[in-house]
């Protein structure tokens, strides 16, 4: 692999090889469920082969080198096979999962303080014990903890440990067409069941299971918050300079959230590379007066290093700080052995070992942006910055950010297309705005810190940051409510992805190295990208269906014509901008839809959904208020409703239909009875609460 710069060979980035390798037996694990004896076989015998080649003179090693090459990648497959396996819960013994029947008592460590939501508060809380015959045998795992709020808040804290009697149940997602896969993202947090608890559904012991680092960094975030709440009364303004100092995002609204990612800026409200190289940044020019000192070198890595995994620490070591001060780690270690390291390396190796301490992360969307991000800036930025130069010192400041922020989109994009949908148009007058406004206030959040035991002075610092923040939410949501600020709905599928990374590598060596094979590559991966993707436009130009969705307590129904739809449901989805973007975005998004008034070929009239083919009644009121016909009307599907007054025995009576449906708005227990009657009149019954989104063509 030749590099862009002509200079990074495969040869001189060893650990991509094996970076690579490794990723692919994550993934073949993950997917195909690898058994391990088979894993351990093979990188034995790719060991045996590694080391039968020190024994084979010379001249016969360069004809075996492609067999050599071969064990290489092997040994390191399998290795990572071996580690996901390993890292995957459900494969220890000890998994919670084995042992535990409804019922059972469980003993659990609460891992962190209590987070107020509207009706609860929910935490998270490590399984220790499951009380099975009589016997606490120990178990592995996390499950999240909902108290249920009444007149007492629940004396729990960090380490607080429960005997929880109440079921424990399994986290399952809405299956929403083209949904987020919530369970799948629970389990990579190695987070497997949920409670629902209430008093006198569990009961705190006197003990306490705590560490000194856990108890250290959970009394330094709240020491922090404190100090934040005590001094930004705006409820705004403080979540988003929570979330800017220490990466606590539990107070955000999703309105604003929604705000800074439609508009590019969503990396300034969360502990990415971005705030670590604030800090780093900070540390640097605060050490700059001791240039000449002999202590220096020796001080400063150390200091740095304590400051920055501080930091980190206090962040709760979310995944996007963990990667960035793994990476700023090695910038410095190599800066004080005066060695000029290969970043390529040095990126390669942050990655390798973000993965050993969780091989998940690969599928963390941050973990891949990050990734691309950084690599991205290091291949493009010189080349963007040096296309145009400006004499003016503020003029060069913004260009050279602006740089930074296109050259950071090229590999990112076709992530952000993937896994987002959508494009923010106006990311490069965002971001060279807000990213050193917010590097400003991060700076003063950390005064306020320092000199929070003055309050005369906190209470300056906390009006001035306020104040700053307000400024900055307000930029935020005015560049976002604009008609133009953001491309919504792109459907890319993981082919399209690599088609568009084939695209970009192609005409970026072209431009760079003149050589007109790149060039050809690059426009027929283009061509690959805009056939494949006319294809899937045809296809659901033809597309006629219905959706139920699974929203609780809410009917939702999309009626689908070809790439048009109509909405049949609460009208308060409309207005909560969070459920529909959560629940009903992603499935037209997926279908390529837009709302239209009018279907051409199916007909919505009086709760009765009508194609060529198909037949379908809505009913969301008594069947009192239907006419009794004189012959049973047939209907391919009966939708139920907002816990119509109704029996399956009248509704076979009046009906001639094939399957009833009951939608997520109408209460468990008439569910449950309508399944039994269902159950007994011999018909297809299908309840969305619990097997998701129900999808029939028309």
């Amino acid at each position: 692999m030749n590099n862009i710069h002509g200079k990074i060979t495969l040869q001189k980035v060893p650990l991509f090889r094996l970076l690579l390798s490794i990723i692919v037996g994550i993934v073949a694990q993950y997917h195909f469920d690898v058994q391990l004896n088979y894993c351990l076989v093979a990188a034995v015998m790719a060991l045996i082969m590694l080391f039968s080649f020190q024994f084979i003179p010379f001249n016969k090693k360069i004809h075996l080198k492609p067999i050599q090459g071969f064990a290489f990648i092997t040994f390191f497959i399998s290795i990572g096979a071996i580690l996901c396996f390993q890292k995957n819960m459900i494969h220890h013994k000890e998994w919670i999962g084995n042992y535990y029947k409804e019922g059972m008592p469980v003993m659990v460590t609460i891992q962190e303080p209590l987070v107020e939501r509207d009706k609860s508060f929910k935490a998270l809380a490590k399984a220790e014990a499951v009380l099975v015959n009589s016997e606490w045998l120990p178990t592995k795992g996390n499950l999240l903890l909902y108290f249920i709020k009444d007149e007492q808040l629940p004396n729990i804290k960090y380490g607080s440990q429960l005997i929880v009697s109440n079921p424990l149940l399994n986290i399952e997602n809405a299956n929403n067409p083209g949904g987020f896969n919530y369970r799948e993202y629970c389990v990579f947090q190695h987070i497997y069941y949920q409670s629902f608890l209430k008093q006198g559904s569990y009961k705190v012991l006197n003990t306490l299971n705590t560490t000194f680092i856990g108890s250290l960094i959970i009394n330094l975030r709240v020491a922090i918050l404190s100090i934040l709440r005590k001094n930004i009364s705006d409820k705004d303004e403080l979540s988003v300079a929570e979330a800017l100092l220490i990466g606590y995002r539990d107070d955000l609204d999703k309105n604003l959230v929604q705000a800074y990612n439609n508009t590019g800026v969503i990396h300034i409200i969360i502990i990415s590379g971005l705030r670590m190289g604030m800090i780093y940044g900070l540390l640097i020019f605060l050490f700059r007066p001791f240039k000449n000192k002999n202590w220096l070198p020796y001080v400063k890595p150390i200091v740095i290093l304590i400051v920055l995994w501080g930091f980190c620490l206090i962040a709760g070591a979310a995944p996007s700080a963990t990667r960035s001060t793994v990476m700023f780690s090695f910038i410095l270690l190599g800066e004080s052995i005066n060695r000029r390291t290969n970043i390529y390396n040095n990126l390669c190796l942050s990655a390798l070992i973000i993965l050993l301490i969780n091989p998940f992360s690969l599928w963390d969307a941050g973990f891949q942006l990050s990734y691309a991000a950084v690599l991205s800036i290091i291949l493009f930025y010189k080349h963007i910055h040096q296309c145009t130069y400006f004499k003016n010192k503020l003029l060069a400041f913004v260009w050279s950010l602006s740089a930074v922020t296109i050259a950071a989109q090229i590999l990112t994009l076709p992530l952000i297309l993937f896994h987002f949908h959508q494009l923010p148009t106006l990311f490069l007058f965002t971001n060279v705005l807000a990213v050193p406004f917010s590097c400003f206030i991060l700076y003063v959040e950390l005064l306020l810190i320092f000199f929070s035991p003055i309050p005369f002075l906190a209470n300056l610092l906390g009006s001035f940051t306020g104040w700053l923040l307000g400024i900055m939410n307000l930029y935020i949501t005015n560049v976002n409510n604009l008609p133009f600020s953001v491309w919504q709905n792109i459907q890319v599928d993981l082919l399209q992805v690599l088609f568009l990374y084939g695209f970009i590598v192609g005409w970026s060596a072209w431009l760079l190295l003149k050589n007109n094979r790149w060039f050809v590559g690059g426009l027929f991966s283009f061509f690959l990208f805009i056939v494949d993707n006319t294809i899937d436009i045809i296809n659901k130009s033809k597309q006629r269906k219905l959706i139920v969705y699974n929203i609780s307590k809410h009917s939702a129904i999309d009626i689908i014509d070809g790439s048009n739809y109509q909405f049949i449901g609460d009208g308060l989805l409309s207005q909560e901008d969070f459920l529909t973007n959560f629940h009903l975005k992603p499935s037209r998004v997926l279908s390529r839809v837009t709302e239209s008034e009018t279907l051409n070929n199916i007909s919505v009239s009086q709760n009765i959904i009508q194609s060529n083919h198909k037949t379908i009644l809505i009913l969301n009121q008594s069947i009192n208020q239907f006419p009794i016909p004189n012959n049973r009307l047939k209907f391919d599907a009966i939708i139920i409703t907002h816990n119509a007054n109704v029996s399956i025995k009248d509704l076979t009576a009046l009906f001639d239909c094939k399957e009833y449906v009951f939608d997520a708005s109408s209460a468990f227990y008439k569910i449950n009875n309508w399944k039994k009657e269902g159950k007994e009149a011999n018909v297809r019954i299908y309840a969305v609460a619990e097997n998701g989104a129900f999808e029939m063509e028309l």
